[in-house]
């Protein structure tokens, strides 16, 4: 039986890991793009993309709820 008030655990944790490994390869590709002088500006796409990506996926972590 559970107390009253006490929530269900929630947020899945590998999404969550998911969601940091994307903002790291999204503050890579800025890093490679500044490292380049910004010749082209398909790196700050793909790490708009990343990041992009990396927030949905934090976001859908929320509501997956934990393995027990």
């Amino acid at each position: 039986m559970r107390e009253a008030g006490a929530r269900p655990p929630r947020g899945s944790f590998a999404l969550y890991v998911v969601a940091f490994v994307l903002m790291v390869a999204a503050g890579a590709a800025l890093v490679a793009s500044a490292k380049g002088l910004l010749e082209s500006t398909r790196l700050l796409w793909a790490s708009s993309m990343l990041s992009a990506a990396a927030i949905v996926v934090a976001a859908l972590g929320l509501f997956v709820p934990r393995r027990r």
